[in-house]
């Protein structure tokens, strides 16, 4: 395939886009030249029929003329809106729109599709688009994370919707992605209180890593930050719980040596109490 998404030009698009060009094409600007009242620059567009702009777009994609290709499906829209090629078209301006990285347009299109044509079998295609186009504008976890709450929120309904989906193997990775980005926030924000000493916010932010974000490479962290918090709140029990959760899940890892070293300092190890939150949580990670 030479793009996401469409299954290309059958040989019979091919021939009739030869014939159009070849059979018709000399005979339109001949008689187009003895009459001064024709303007022979918006004949194509007026006089082409839907099948013949859609495989003129796709011809363009083909060659990698996108901007001509969206002109091509544009004019369908217009030109023939209750035509099943309109439908084909808006799913195809969708995916030229992401091409062209203009996402706040490719979401707009994928939108208006799946609200007109939500059974067709272009809806999931159209739901990927979006889930894509979110995606493309997830920035660094250091700014505002509305396109991973976006993104989650399109891929999610793509895998909800079409689980059969050729698509959902990859929405699932930018879900995993998206999800791992919000994380990182929460973690971001969280050393923040812990680095001023306001350990109950901080111990707030990265509850939520673990509660809400348990399949993220975030969480290892965040069970760290919630020693280091009720450590240093007098909460050993919580501390303890938290280090055992840790170890538990990651008994490798340098975070866990660090819990426990912090823990020994007080003559503590780690101690997991099955009433804490901490508990609970531990049992929905990675590795249990």
């Amino acid at each position: 395939m030479v793009f996401a998404g469409s299954v290309g030009m059958k040989k019979t698009a091919h021939m009739l886009l030869l014939a159009f060009a070849v059979g018709t094409g000399g005979s339109l600007l001949s008689s187009c030249a003895s009459d001064p009242d024709i303007d022979i620059t918006k004949l194509t567009v007026e006089t082409d029929p839907p099948d013949v702009l859609y495989n003129q777009g796709l011809a363009n994609l083909n060659a990698g003329e996108v901007t001509e290709a969206g002109r091509k499906f544009d004019a369908i829209d217009r030109q023939h809106p209750f035509s099943e090629y309109a439908r084909k078209a808006l799913v195809m301006n969708a995916f030229v729109r992401y091409r062209q990285g203009q996402y706040e347009e490719a979401i707009s299109a994928g939108n208006r599709y799946l609200g007109l044509y939500p059974e067709s079998d272009d809806a999931a295609y159209a739901q990927y688009i979006v889930g894509l186009a979110y995606s493309k504008q997830i920035p660094s976890v250091t700014q505002d994370q509305r396109a991973s709450a976006k993104t989650i929120e399109a891929m999610q309904a793509l895998i909800d919707k079409y689980p059969n989906s050729e698509y959902v193997e990859d929405a699932q990775q930018k879900l995993r992605f998206a999800r791992d980005q919000l994380a990182g926030k929460e973690m971001q924000i969280g050393r923040y209180y812990l680095e001023r000493k306001e350990y109950l916010a901080a111990v707030t932010r990265f509850r939520s890593v673990v509660e809400r974000y348990p399949n993220t490479n975030q969480v290892e962290e965040s069970l760290a930050r919630l020693v280091e918090a009720y450590y240093a709140m007098g909460l050993q029990s919580e501390a303890q719980t938290a280090a055992a959760v840790l170890g538990h899940n990651y008994p490798d890892s340098q975070w866990y040596a660090d819990s426990y070293k912090l823990l020994q300092t007080n003559g503590l190890e780690p101690r997991e109490n099955s009433g804490s939150w901490i508990s609970r949580a531990g049992k929905k990670l990675l590795g249990v």
